[in-house]
């Protein structure tokens, strides 16, 4: 996916899908408006329609969700359909953070495989590095 316009920085909304804790998106916004990304901080406890509804508000380019509390699997599915169903077809969707209460008893791969099938774009645990999640953000929006 490309941004929108090359002209404006591209808009990413951050959310905290269907969970309380929202210190992954605080430090992501500060580290993706230090990149250059105009950061729409949707907020915490949203439904996926809530999210959804931001993002086309925002016209967003991308939607970062963050999750704590280990039951992401259950609350992400069929947010990628819904994404779809609301003309947001080509949406670049990231998840991450403790994502499944199973997370330390299973292989990484396996978890991130789970959120795939889901249809996000990019999943991270624990710990990942915003310089990280910048880097294949402006990988997957084909921006330098």
């Amino acid at each position: 996916m490309v941004a929108k316009s090359s002209a404006t920085r591209p808009v990413v909304v951050l959310a905290v899908l269907r969970d309380i804790h929202n210190l992954g998106i605080l430090v992501l916004r500060h580290a993706l408006e230090g990149a250059g990304f105009r950061v729409i901080n949707a907020g915490a406890m949203l439904s996926p329609e809530e999210i959804i509804a931001a993002t086309i508000e925002a016209a967003g380019d991308a939607i970062l969700i963050s999750s704590s509390y280990g039951m992401a699997a259950l609350d992400a599915a069929g947010f990628r359909g819904k994404c779809e169903e609301a003309g947001l077809k080509d949406i670049l969707l990231y998840i991450g953070g403790n994502l499944s209460v199973t997370q330390q008893s299973r292989p990484w791969p396996e978890v991130e495989a789970e959120f795939k099938e889901l249809g996000f774009d990019g999943v991270y645990g624990p710990g990942t590095a915003p310089a990280g999640v910048i880097a294949d953000l402006k990988r997957d929006l084909g921006i330098a």
